[in-house]
């Protein structure tokens, strides 16, 4: 998922994008209003975090650029320290999606994101089926098929596969498969999440010969690749980011 931030102050700029980054995000971070303005002509972004207080341009009147020029198919998160109830009303109804005070709490955030996200997507498009090199995925009816054959998953594993189909090429930390799966946090020393992981990976065969490869990077998160037939017979041999069992 790609999120702008627009925020002047260097250090919480330079935070947020660490925090995103971490839950495997990619953030594009603007300390000038106009700066923002002009990279969402260039780029779709996913998600917007806006700070209210800028120095070339009011948050709220910023939001409402966004609303008369992008519509409201982009959530918009206002970050602030203004809190008073007459705040949150001005900010929502300038066309906000979420208001979160400052100073930051990186689990809320990254909770607020993950749940903006989630109500962002179309409905058709999430039970459409599609296809994934040699998967065919069917949201609506739950089940998976590799090479036209059925592979019997858990809910939570079927869950857990649809979203790393989903989020091809993109890297997913442990505290967002978690939200996005069990809706909650899972402990470090938990093997909930690394079971499930294991599971699916084998059921699913989750390997060059069918098109795609599921690594890990330690301490960042997994991300499952879509693998070209070039290179299929070496990653077979190497595999630089072993899932454990």
């Amino acid at each position: 998922m790609k999120i702008a931030s627009l925020e002047d102050d260097l250090d919480q700029a330079r935070q947020i994008q660490q925090v995103l980054a971490s839950a495997g995000y990619h953030c594009d971070s603007f300390q000038q209003s106009v700066d923002l303005l002009g990279a969402m002509r260039e780029t779709t972004y996913d998600l917007v975090l806006l700070d209210w207080q800028l120095p070339d341009m009011s948050g709220d009147e910023v939001l409402r650029h966004l609303r008369n020029h992008f519509g409201y198919a982009i959530p918009v998160i206002l970050l602030t320290s203004r809190t008073q109830e007459e705040d949150v009303v001005h900010g929502l109804q300038a066309g906000a999606d979420d208001f979160i005070s400052k100073p930051l709490r990186h689990a809320e955030l990254l909770a607020r994101i993950s749940a903006l996200l989630r109500r962002a997507q179309p409905v058709q498009s999430a039970e459409a089926a599609f296809t994934v090199g040699a998967y065919r995925i069917d949201p609506s009816e739950r089940f998976i098929t590799l090479d036209g054959r059925n592979i019997v998953l858990a809910p939570k594993e079927f869950d857990l596969a649809v979203l790393f189909f989903r989020n091809i090429g993109r890297l997913l930390s442990r505290d967002v498969l978690a939200e996005s799966v069990w809706n909650r946090e899972i402990p470090a020393t938990s093997r909930t999440l690394d079971t499930h992981l294991s599971n699916i990976r084998q059921k699913l065969q989750l390997r060059a010969q069918h098109g795609v490869r599921l690594s890990s990077s330690y301490a960042l998160g997994y991300r499952l690749d879509l693998v070209h037939i070039a290179e299929q017979e070496a990653s077979e041999r190497v595999s630089p980011f072993p899932i454990a069992p």
